[in-house]
């Protein structure tokens, strides 16, 4: 039986703390709090900096491409298999108006099975419900491909 806190915990997820430290330079350093794992960011060249490392904008598109990967490989896990070597790309384009926003992220998912895979279908459908793209605003148009290369 689970108490009331565990079942929150377990219907809503768990909760993450990451931690930004503002470098100078319009760079940051952002600590996950689980693993004490950092990345950086950087203001990109078009927009007052070095881009010498991800935008926070690249991290929104890094975090899609990552989550629809990760999901199907979930998805494969629980059936018995997995697929290294997948591939997905993903464009970031900026509005040209203010304010500045992301306007579209096409996906590209490169996926080593043949298209006549038996669970193809679910394994598409898994990726469409990845998190991250369920989070992005829907005004944001956001395009998946799938090629099968099997």
């Amino acid at each position: 039986m689970l108490g009331i806190g565990s079942a929150f915990r377990y219907f809503m997820g768990m909760a993450v703390s990451i931690t930004v430290d503002y470098t100078g330079g319009l760079r940051c350093r952002a600590t996950h709090g689980p693993s004490k794992n950092e990345l950086i960011t950087d203001a990109p060249v078009d927009n007052h900096g070095k881009g010498e490392s991800f935008s926070p904008t690249d991290l929104v598109a890094t975090a899609l491409a990552t989550c629809m990967v990760t999901v199907i490989n979930i998805k494969a896990q629980q059936k018995g298999y997995d697929i290294p070597g997948m591939k997905v790309s993903v464009e970031k384009h900026m509005s040209e108006d203010s304010p500045r926003r992301i306007v579209r992220l096409p996906i590209t998912m490169e996926i080593p099975l043949p298209s006549t895979h038996p669970d193809r279908a679910l394994l598409e459908a898994t990726a469409l419900g990845c998190p991250v793209l369920h989070s992005i605003h829907p005004d944001i148009d956001k395009p998946v491909t799938f090629v099968w290369n099997g």
